[in-house]
């Protein structure tokens, strides 16, 4: 009778914890909570970020789909790179803007998979994207006579499709296998989104398989691609010191600058985020590199092309009174 008694608890103790494992049907985004008294200065803040980013963005997609003389490869991949940027920072800033607005950051455990899965996919699709721009410039660089022909529109609209679609499957295979893990204890994510370093810290028991799936596909879509960038950026350096005129390398230098710039600024945060140890202190530090790639990264883009380039702020001016 007594071991009945027994068994009888150990199953509603099982029960339990698969109700406490299994039923955690919602999360809580703490986002910025720990400055209450900012929360309406931030919303002003992030919502001007949005408008910018919408506003800069789409001005360059406009002006190199109509202005005749941006119709090259070149900028063919710059208004696919904006649309890019307007599709990642949508995954993020309007939700971050309702919560600002609500002050709760309830989201469900569906809402938040799904978040993250389009996050991932675009990050990386914004990988892909930069190498390609890469060896577009290699190429009108180091073999400028034949760059119509290994260029051709074919191939742009294939390396910007494989580009989109390339991290799709594995994007998707590595969500379910971050949301298939137990979450017990405390739903609350020390973040403005669902990102994996903050979900794997509510996750139950050995995750450390689980950490070296993020770190190898880290590597696969961060460090490979910025290998293949630096590997461009090499022989097109070479290339640009054997020209005789000074003017001629300043002229290739110049087309590469933008690139280089906006390369820097998002590889450097996204590194630091997915590729360096887990801790469990600075996560304010984290949530603010975060922002780096999110939101700054966007913000910059139009700028950092429409300063830096003579074409399209000669294309801009034609468009802008």
């Amino acid at each position: 009778m007594q071991s009945r008694n027994v068994n009888l608890e150990r199953e509603d103790d099982l029960k339990i914890t698969e109700t406490n494992l299994t039923l955690m049907m919602d999360f809580v985004l703490l986002g910025f909570t720990d400055i209450p008294q900012f929360q309406w200065f931030l919303f002003g803040i992030f919502l001007v970020i949005y408008a910018i980013i919408l506003l800069g963005n789409g001005t360059i997609i406009l002006i190199t789909r109509v202005d005749a003389t941006l119709q090259t490869p070149m900028y063919f991949f710059l208004s696919n790179f904006s649309f890019l940027e307007i599709c990642y920072v949508s995954i993020t800033l309007p939700r971050m803007l309702m919560d600002l607005c609500t002050q709760k950051g309830t989201i469900s455990f569906l809402t938040c998979a799904t978040q993250m899965c389009f996050f991932l996919m675009l990050g990386a699709a914004e990988c892909f994207l930069l190498a390609v721009m890469a060896y577009d410039r290699c190429v009108a660089i180091c073999d400028p006579l034949h760059y119509p022909l290994v260029m051709c529109p074919e191939v742009c609209v294939g390396l910007v499709v494989a580009s989109w679609i390339g991290g799709v499957p594995v994007q998707i295979g590595q969500t379910c296998q971050i949301f298939s893990l137990p979450f017990c204890g405390s739903n609350t994510i020390n973040h403005f989104f669902c990102d994996i370093p903050p979900l794997l810290k509510l996750a139950c028991g050995d995750i450390f398989v689980n950490e070296m799936v993020v770190y190898i596909f880290g590597i696969m879509f961060v460090t490979v691609p910025f290998l293949l960038i630096l590997g461009f950026y090499i022989r097109i350096i070479s290339a640009i010191l054997k020209l005789p005129a000074n003017t001629g390398r300043t002229k290739a230098f110049s087309t590469c600058s933008s690139h280089i710039t906006v390369v820097l600024l998002f590889y450097g945060s996204a590194t630091v985020t997915y590729l360096k140890p887990k801790s469990n202190q600075h996560e304010g530090i984290d949530k603010l590199i975060s922002l780096f790639y999110t939101i700054l990264t966007p913000v910059f883009n139009p700028i950092i092309y429409s300063l830096r380039n003579k074409d399209v702020r000669k294309a801009m001016r034609k468009f802008l009174p």
